[in-house]
């Protein structure tokens, strides 16, 4: 690991001491013209990306304070946002408060932030949320929120402290703020199609980025590295990319799957710079009234790709794919002004912050989460995995991160 290497005991002790914290700190009021500290922990593209729009939102808004694992990710992340001119002047973190380890989310909690991006492996992210909250500090968190139903459980319940507090909690299912979806979202609950009786949806696309292992790397530095590849870091790429869909799903039928089936497997990306997930799944979920949504993910190059959601209602139908519309009785089509859903989830976060009206998407973010583990259970084990088994599941990845780590086997169905 970059220095300084956070040990065992530090990264555990760190925890301890976020636990003990007083239950019952909350966040300071923020009024219209207050100023917003931002703190930024995980600053690879998507970190830097959350960054520059937090620092876009409307009244005073200062990045204060970064951490990450690799002292070279923060660097290239400071220097990226000092160079951008549209929020170089609201980036005011200095040296001492630039901290890298596995402890550094700590050390940013603690540096006076108001609000912290959590964008590192989706496998620290219960842990950060759940430090935030104790702290009273308003969160945005990247998607997913877990990579196991253990994870998903700690959010939950942290989602509810932070209820009660009056925190803010963002998550980064960005759909959920793209006026095109809003609009097809409000005819649907309103019955333009009817009752939903069955959906699919895709995110079926090529190849991403990975990163070769180099001579000195330890496993846990290699993984984190190349942490897309790896389920207990990234949950494999259904939950860490399908999750978009899926959660479109969810919100149309204001429900979420009670049980899944699914096949899946690791055909054509089969060399060691890919971990252990899968290229491809195809899970079939069912809802609790019956209805059914059959779901696609892969990462292969040379394929029919598709990023899209499908409902079929008793009244007619309505798709993503290209166009926003709905075809049937009340046949329509988004003609309106598009947004950037990703700047739109920012300025809606700290608007309601600043209006003492906090929004709170944690809990859909955790059930869409579970959604997607369950997926991915079903299809690493090719037996039917109920909703509440995916809920139960345990702690996925080490506890002790400094020793070795070797790359799990590939999940064999059936095994």
């Amino acid at each position: 690991m970059v220095e300084p290497q956070a040990t065992r005991r530090q990264f555990l002790a760190s925890g301890a001491a976020a636990a003990a914290l007083p239950a019952l700190r909350s966040a300071r009021p923020i009024g219209p013209d207050d100023l917003v500290r931002v703190g930024l922990v995980g600053c690879g593209g998507r970190g830097t990306g959350a960054a520059a729009q937090a620092l876009r939102t409307a009244g005073p808004v200062q990045l204060v304070a970064m951490g990450d694992a690799f002292a070279d990710r923060l660097e290239s992340s400071f220097q990226t946002l000092r160079k951008n001119g549209r929020v170089s002047e609201r980036v005011h973190v200095d040296a001492s408060r630039r901290f890298t380890g596995l402890d550094a989310f700590e050390k940013v909690l603690d540096s006076g932030v108001d609000l912290v991006i959590l964008a590192t492996p989706p496998h620290f992210r219960p842990m950060q949320f759940k430090a935030a909250v104790e702290r009273g500090v308003h969160v945005f968190m990247e998607k997913p929120v877990a990579v196991d139903g253990w994870g998903v459980r700690m959010v939950l319940e942290a989602a509810e402290v932070a209820r009660q507090k009056g925190l803010g909690v963002g998550v980064g299912l960005q759909r959920r703020h793209q006026t095109g979806y809003l609009e097809l979202m409000k005819r649907v609950h309103d019955g333009a199609i009817g009752d939903i009786v069955a959906a699919r949806c895709y995110w079926n696309m090529g190849s991403l980025w990975s990163v070769e292992r180099k001579p000195g790397m330890s496993d846990i530095e290699w993984q984190l590295r190349n942490w897309l590849y790896f389920t207990w870091l990234s949950g494999d790429h259904i939950v860490e990319q399908h999750i978009h869909n899926l959660d479109v799903i969810n919100w149309a039928k204001g429900a979420y799957p009670v049980r899944a089936v699914g096949l899946g497997g690791r055909q054509v990306r089969t060399e060691p710079r890919f971990g252990h997930i899968y290229d491809h799944h195809a899970v079939h979920f069912e809802y609790p009234d019956g209805s059914f949504l059959s779901s696609h993910c892969r990462q292969i190059d040379g394929c029919w790709n598709s990023v899209s959601e499908h409902l079929v209602g008793t009244k007619g139908r309505a798709d993503t794919a290209g166009r926003i519309r709905i075809t049937g009785e009340s046949p329509w089509e988004f003609e309106g002004d598009g947004n950037d859903p990703y700047q739109a989830e920012h300025d809606d976060l700290i608007a309601s912050i600043r209006r003492g009206e906090p929004i709170n998407e944690a809990e859909f973010g955790a059930r869409s989460t579970l959604t997607a583990i369950l997926g991915r259970m079903a299809t690493y084990s090719g037996r039917e995995v109920t909703v509440d088994e995916a809920l139960a599941s345990p702690r996925l990845g080490p506890t002790d991160y400094d020793g070795p780590w070797p790359v799990a086997p590939v999940a064999m169905p059936g095994r």
